[in-house]
């Protein structure tokens, strides 16, 4: 059993793995406008631009925020939320709930590359967005942040603590569940232990199985609190939001306990790879 330490950095590479969002015809949806090129959301969120302060993960150069989980928590909660609770009330035993929702999208969400499923290489889909169309054909398409934001929601709803982690080119979830003996991978997230990767990119991916090239790299990782801090903004004014609380970040260790020195990351090389494009499918 491996463990990974979390330090607080700041660190502009890293974050820049979610920046290469392209804009292609407008998403032909209810509810949607075209604002400077980008598709935007009734909140004011760009769903085709991960990045700046109105992106759907609200990347910038201090941290980054995935505001698109807030669209199916709280006074926004809806039918993902349901799900989770439904997931609640059917699973008395939380490790076997954890399962059931793991299980419930790895299996009803097929991997789909925004650009084949919309047109654009860049598209966040919200929780309930992905939930409905689950509900209606029962499966739905999605990356990784589409499939990592409709867990969070469903996760939250259960009673459950989660945070998004954000790796070069990937999204994913960590889940804190010190229990779960089935895990190849512990993390520690702000020195605290027992949480646990979800990562439903593949159809045979077990909940806790952690992919190898995560446990020596660092992972921002943002953890989806009770409250949601205030992100609306109106879509005709595009307005700045308030700048993201900078994000924890990960270092995998070799060992029980161990971790290495942060990675710097500086370098054309590092650069490069890290400007690769969200949504790489991670299998076992």
């Amino acid at each position: 059993m491996r463990t990974a330490s979390v330090l607080v950095v700041l660190t502009l590479v890293l974050l820049g793995g979610l920046a290469t969002a392209g804009h292609a015809l407008a998403f032909p949806s209810e509810g949607f406008h075209v604002i400077n090129d980008d598709v935007v959301d009734d909140w004011g969120i760009a769903r085709t631009r991960a990045f700046g302060e109105d992106g759907f993960y609200q990347i910038t150069g201090t941290g980054f925020r995935p505001v698109i989980a807030f669209q199916g928590l709280h006074e926004n909660a809806d039918l993902a939320y349901s799900l989770g609770q439904q997931m609640a009330d059917e699973h008395p035993d939380p490790l076997r709930r954890a399962e059931g929702i793991f299980h419930f999208v790895r299996d009803r969400v097929r991997y789909t590359s925004d650009l084949d499923r919309t047109g654009h290489r860049e598209f966040a889909q919200n929780a309930d967005e992905l939930a409905a169309a689950i509900a209606e054909g029962g499966m739905g398409r999605g990356d990784c942040e589409d499939m990592t934001t409709l867990l969070a929601v469903m996760y939250k709803a259960a009673g459950f603590r989660c945070a998004v982690v954000l790796v070069p080119g990937h999204t994913a979830l960590l889940v804190h569940l010190p229990d779960y003996t089935r895990a190849t991978a512990f993390f520690e997230l702000n020195g605290e232990p027992g949480w646990i990767w979800a990562e439903a990119t593949g159809r045979n991916n077990p909940l806790g199985w952690a992919p190898e090239q995560y446990l020596n790299a660092e992972i921002a990782a943002y953890e989806i609190f009770a409250e949601a801090p205030p992100y609306e903004i109106p879509a005709e004014t595009a307005a700045p939001l308030t700048p993201p609380p900078v994000p924890a970040t990960a270092l995998a260790g070799t060992g029980e306990g161990a971790a290495t020195r942060p990675f710097l990351f500086l370098g054309v090389i590092g650069l490069l790879w890290f400007l690769s494009a969200l949504g790489r499918r991670r299998r076992r």
